[in-house]
């Protein structure tokens, strides 16, 4: 081992601080992070694209293999007891205004002014309440017009855009599941699982308003695909807690969240 660290040439590995700090130097902490937005965005659309396609590859083969064999295919594969239900129009209308003007939206939108106005983003508005109510209104503003984007092209396109929780078990599949329900819908009365445009383009859709509609002028549309980077890594977040909150009998989401239950084998208030 000693020869083979003495022989081995560390030269290239080698970094230069000098070198390294010029290369940073005209890098600003907002474009390096904008750059990993990017990057993590370019990922979760190829990972949302593979899962579309490999799902039903993964059930057809499952299902040869148990022709060819003669026998039923596990129930650790099929669970028949969760069926899919499509929500009614009823219903979509309930989620929508809860979606769109509910708790969630509210706190998010004073969260996200808070953190805005900690980086005086942007500054023409500046400090102090009245800067808040502005960035409050701007955020609770983009989330409003994407959810409404969302729900109506939803609706053309025929699709359900509501989450749905993971029939799996694990940390790892269920947070996998939270991550690619961003990016896909259930289309159809089977309710199989689709790479969603509506959900694509919801986020950028109250960006490009607010852009467009209410921020100062100097902002335009590398701004607008920026803005809605960030309400598309929040949209999975906001899955990501739908997926492992609580929702009990006496929680909150069983209570007024009504897509968290929506397609178990137990009526629900979507059902």
């Amino acid at each position: 081992m000693r020869s083979f660290m003495k022989g081995w040439n560390w030269l290239p590995l080698q970094i230069n601080r000098g070198d390294l700090s010029r290369k940073f130097r005209n890098r600003s902490i907002k474009e390096l992070f904008d750059m990993n937005i990017r990057r993590a965005m370019s990922v979760l659309s190829v990972a949302a694209a593979l899962a579309t396609v490999a799902v039903p590859a993964k059930s057809q083969s499952l299902l040869e293999s148990a022709d060819t064999a003669g026998v039923v295919p596990s129930t650790a594969f099929v669970q028949p007891k969760m069926t899919y239900v499509r929500p009614t129009q009823r219903t979509m209308l309930a989620n929508y205004g809860f979606d769109a003007f509910g708790p969630y939206p509210i706190v998010g939108a004073g969260v996200a002014a808070g953190i805005n106005q900690l980086s005086n983003a942007p500054p023409e508005w500046r400090q102090g309440a009245l800067g808040y109510g502005k960035r409050f209104g701007s955020d609770f503003g983009i989330a409003a017009v994407g959810t409404t984007a969302r729900y109506g092209l939803a609706e053309v396109f025929h699709e359900d855009t509501l989450y749905y929780r993971c029939e799996c078990g694990g940390f790892l599949p269920r947070l996998r599941h939270a991550a690619i329900s961003t990016l896909t819908a259930r289309r159809g009365a089977d309710g199989h699982r689709v790479f969603s445009f509506p959900v694509l383009v919801a986020p950028y859709a109250g960006s490009i308003t607010a852009v467009y509609g209410w921020y100062p002028d100097r902002y335009g549309a590398k701004d607008a695909f920026r803005l809605g980077n960030y309400t598309m890594l929040w949209a999975v977040g906001g899955n990501i807690s739908l997926e492992f909150f609580y929702s009990g009998p006496h929680s909150l989401l069983s209570r007024v969240h009504l897509n968290n239950t929506h397609g178990s084998h137990e009526p629900g208030p979507n059902h």
